[in-house]
């Protein structure tokens, strides 16, 4: 899949960062990738939040990246901070 822009939401901003959430079926790997979310220039800014609900194999999977390079062509966020949690019950 591609990035989709319905699929972006700005959740909040402050000082200049934005924090934003984004659901795809795609893997994070995907997501990180260089040019990923190239279509949001004007909108992602250089050190944005993106809290990513992606899936893996189908499963979702929940991860932290930051637009760490912005320029007026290209946008490449981090590779991400997978969150993890235990489901004992």
């Amino acid at each position: 899949m591609a990035y989709a822009a319905s699929d972006l939401t700005n959740l909040a901003s402050g000082s200049g960062v934005n924090l934003w959430h984004y659901t795809t079926e795609d893997t994070i790997a995907t997501v990180n990738t260089a040019g990923y979310f190239n279509d949001a220039i004007g909108m992602i800014r250089a050190r944005d939040v993106i809290i990513v609900v992606s899936s893996t194999g189908g499963t979702p999977a929940v991860s932290i990246v930051y637009a760490k390079d912005v320029s007026s062509s290209a946008i490449d966020v981090t590779d991400g901070l997978t969150v993890t949690a235990t489901d004992t019950d």
